[in-house]
């Protein structure tokens, strides 16, 4: 092997050597950054209510409050107020074609036989109460909306 040779095999390796470090660096600088967005994001943060309500059985009402980020989902929401309040309970099934369906809320669950279940109602800003077109895995709330969820029962029932 001809010294010429060598030392354009070392100067190659050198440059390959510089430009993984760089590349090293800028990925260490990128991941510095991500903890700065996840805490911007935080910082936008508002509240909504949930209130459960239960319209078969006399049962006291329970109001929760919980913050959200900008354009979180319900369920986000319902996840983040379950994982920071052990009295605030719910369970869902994932169907293949609608999304999520709330099965139970505070270990009340519907039932088909009985025909009950989950409804879910916004009270908006204004006052008025709507139900939404869509479920826990699609709403949207708004800031310092009341989402109510209420155990009732459809059709008739004996």
């Amino acid at each position: 092997m001809s010294p010429s040779r060598s030392k354009q095999g070392g100067r190659g390796r050198q440059q390959w050597m510089r430009m993984m470090t760089s590349a090293t660096f800028l990925s260490a600088a990128l991941l510095l950054l991500i903890p700065g967005i996840m805490s911007t994001e935080s910082l936008n943060t508002d509240s909504i209510q949930l209130l459960i309500f239960n319209s078969i059985s006399p049962t006291p009402n329970m109001t929760y409050t919980v913050d959200i980020g900008y354009r979180w989902i319900l369920i986000g929401a319902m996840r983040r107020l379950q994982e920071i309040c052990p009295d605030f309970r719910f369970t869902y099934t994932e169907h293949p074609r609608y999304g999520p369906f709330l099965v139970s809320v505070n270990d009340l669950a519907g039932d088909t036989g009985k025909h009950t279940y989950w409804e879910l109602l916004v009270e908006t800003r204004n006052g008025t109460t709507i139900r939404p077109d869509v479920g826990i895995g699609c709403y949207i709330p708004n800031p310092k909306e009341t989402i109510i969820l209420k155990f009732t029962r459809w059709g008739t029932f004996r």
